[in-house]
C-alpha cells in the first residue's frame, strides 16, 4: 500500500544510492519523494530480519539526534519526525560526576531546548522501513559496490546471494553514503582532482553498559553524564530499556598500560568509583575484555561531487569525532541541503513543481555544483568543532574559568536572544550554517572579551576613586600607596 505522504507518479530519473545506513535510507526517502526512481544498495543483510540482528555490525556511541537532523525529518514528513521523537529520551544538559561523586547540572540551554538520545539500530530500522514504503524505491541488501563509470552512469554491485556475481545497474545520480571509508569517493578520486585528509586521534573508545537499578535507570535519564578526568572521559547516554551505554575515550598509551597489567577495574575504582559501583566490577571487567577498542578519526573532502552524476552525502563526505553529537545530524542536513537546492534551482528554470527529477542535466550539475561549494566549507568547519569540543568535555567542563564563562552567556542570551547566542546552541539547537556559526562566535568572543577588559578597568579606576575619596582625596591616596611600597620587602 503506498505511504499516504508519498503520491504516486512515473519516474524520470534513476538514482541509485550506495549504503544503506541512516543517511542512505533518509536520501532514497528525500529522492522518491521528488520524483526519483531509487535503487538503494547495502553491502551487509538486511538487519531488520531477525536472523541478521545478532551478525548485523553494530557502530559503538549512542546517537543525539537535535534540530539539525529533526529539520531534515521534517521536511521530508512531520508524521516522520514524531515518530522518531517517540524513540528518544531528551538530555536537558551534561551531569558532571566529580572524583568525589559529587554530581552538577549544567544546562544546554537557558530556555530548555534539549538535544535527544536514541538508538542506533531502531532509527535505522524506522528509516529502512520508511524508504521500504515509499513509491520507485528498491532496497537490495547483499551489494557490495565494486566500480563506477560516473561518466556513462554505470555502477557494478557484487552480489552475495549468487554468489558474488557482478550486477551492473545504470543512473542519472550515483549518491555515495556509505561511510567514512566509502568506496565511491576512493573511485571518485581516482576519476577527478579532490582534496582529501585523513586523520586518525591518538584517542580511542571502549564501550560498557549500566544495567538498570531496582527496575528503573541508575542515573537520570535527561542528563548526558560526563565523568571528566583531563586526559580522558567516560560519558553515558540512557537508552529506553532504562540502561545506559558508557564509554571510555582515552589515549592509546593509556589502554596500552591496561592491557599490560589488564586491571580495568581498579582503574575504575582510581578514577571513576561511583560509575563501577553503578556498573559492578564483574561487568566492568568482562565488557573490557570482551569488547572491542575501536579508533577515532576525522575526514574532510572536497568538492563533494563529481560532475552530474555523483554526489557524497553522511560520512562519506566529512567523517567527523563523535564529541558534539552532530555526525548524524550533518549528515541529515546534507540530504535536506541538497534537496533545497535542486528545489531552487528547479523553480529558477520556471518548473512549480517539486520533482526534482524534471532538472535537466545541467540544472542537475548547477545544483551538486552550489551544494559542493556549501557543504564543503561548513562540514569541515564542524569537524573542526568536534575535535574542539572533546577538549571541553574531558577538561573544560570542570574548569571553574569554563564554567563561570558558560553562565555568564548563559545570562546574556536570556537577556539578550537575539543577539547572543552560545556556540553550543548554534550547533545544536539551530540551522544557521556552520561557518556562520564559526564566524559568529568568533565576533561574540572578541566582543565579551572586550567587555570584559572594559568593566575591570572601569571596576578598577571606580574602585579607586572610591578609595581617593575615603582617604580625602588623591594625595592621600598617593601617600597610602607609598607606606604601602615602603613596608613591601
Amino acid at each position: 500500500m503506498p505511504h499516504p505522504s508519498h503520491a504516486p507518479r512515473t519516474p524520470e530519473r534513476r538514482a541509485v544510492i550506495v549504503g544503506g545506513g541512516l543517511v542512505g535510507s533518509l536520501a532514497a526517502c528525500y529522492l522518491a519523494k521528488r520524483g526519483w526512481r531509487v535503487d538503494l544498495y547495502e553491502k551487509r543483510p538486511d538487519s531488520r530480519k531477525p536472523d541478521n540482528r545478532d551478525s548485523a555490525e553494530h557502530r559503538s556511541i549512542n546517537l543525539a539526534i537535535s534540530e539539525r537532523g529533526l529539520s531534515a525529518l521534517r521536511r521530508l514528513d512531520p508524521a516522520l519526525e514524531a515518530r522518531v521523537k517517540d524513540l528518544v529520551i531528551p538530555m536537558y544538559g551534561r551531569m558532571i560526576h566529580a572524583l568525589d561523586g559529587q554530581q552538577t547540572s549544567h544546562r544546554y540551554d537557558v530556555f530548555g531546548k534539549h538535544i535527544n538520545s536514541i538508538g542506533r539500530g531502531a532509527l535505522i530500522q524506522l528509516l529502512l522501513d520508511e524508504a521500504d514504503r515509499c513509491p520507485g524505491v528498491a532496497l537490495h541488501f547483499g551489494h557490495e559496490f565494486v566500480q563506477a563509470d560516473f561518466d556513462s552512469g554505470q555502477a557494478v554491485f557484487r552480489d552475495a546471494a549468487r554468489g558474488g556475481e557482478h550486477v551492473t545497474v545504470g543512473a542519472d545520480l550515483i549518491v555515495g553514503a556509505d561511510g567514512a571509508f566509502s568506496q565511491v569517493r576512493q573511485r571518485m578520486m581516482a576519476k577527478g582532482m579532490m582534496n582529501y585528509s585523513q586523520t586518525y586521534i591518538e584517542h580511542g573508545y571502549c564501550e560498557f553498559s549500566m544495567p538498570p537499578r531496582r527496575g528503573d535507570f541508575a542515573l537520570d535519564p535527561n542528563h548526558l553524564h560526563i565523568w571528566p578526568r583531563g586526559s580522558f572521559m567516560l560519558i553515558a547516554l540512557p537508552n529506553p530499556d532504562w540502561t545506559f551505554t558508557c564509554t571510555l575515550f582515552m589515549p592509546w598509551d593509556k589502554f596500552g598500560a591496561l592491557a599490560a597489567d589488564g586491571d580495568i577495574v581498579s582503574f575504575f575504582r582510581t578514577h571513576f568509583p561511583d560509575a563501577l559501583q553503578l556498573m559492578g566490577e564483574d561487568r566492568v571487567h568482562a565488557e573490557y575484555t570482551a569488547n572491542p577498542k575501536g579508533s577515532l578519526m576525522y575526514l574532510k573532502c572536497s568538492p563533494h561531487t563529481h560532475s552530474h552524476r555523483a554526489v557524497l552525502l553522511g560520512d562519506a563526505a566529512h567523517a567527523m569525532v563523535p564529541f558534539y553529537g552532530q555526525g548524524m545530524n550533518c549528515g541529515f542536513e546534507d540530504v535536506e541541503a541538497l534537496d533545497r537546492i535542486m528545489i531552487r534551482i528547479l523553480r529558477a528554470g520556471g518548473d512549480l513543481g517539486s520533482s526534482t527529477a524534471a532538472l535537466t542535466d545541467k540544472q542537475l550539475r548547477q545544483a551538486l555544483d552550489e551544494y559542493s561549494a556549501a557543504r564543503a566549507e561548513d562540514t569541515s568547519a564542524i569537524v573542526d568543532l568536534a575535535l574542539d569540543n572533546y577538549v571541553e568535555m574531558r577538561a573544560k567542563v570542570a574548569d571553574y574559568a569554563y564554567v563561570t564563562r558558560k553562565y555568564l552567556e548563559g545570562l546574556l542570551h536570556w537577556l539578550f536572544p537575539r543577539q547572543i547566542i552560545p556556540l553550543y546552541t548554534m550547533v545544536s539547537f539551530t540551522s544557521i550554517p556552520y561557518t556562520q556559526v564559526v564566524a559568529r562566535w568568533n565576533r561574540q568572543t572578541l566582543w565579551l572579551h572586550r567587555s570584559i577588559t572594559a568593566a575591570a578597568i572601569a571596576a578598577a579606576v571606580g574602585g579607586g576613586v572610591l578609595l581617593a575619596r575615603l582617604l580625602g582625596g588623591p594625595p592621600a591616596l598617593l601617600r597610602a600607596v607609598a607606606r604601602v611600597g615602603a613596608r613591601a620587602p
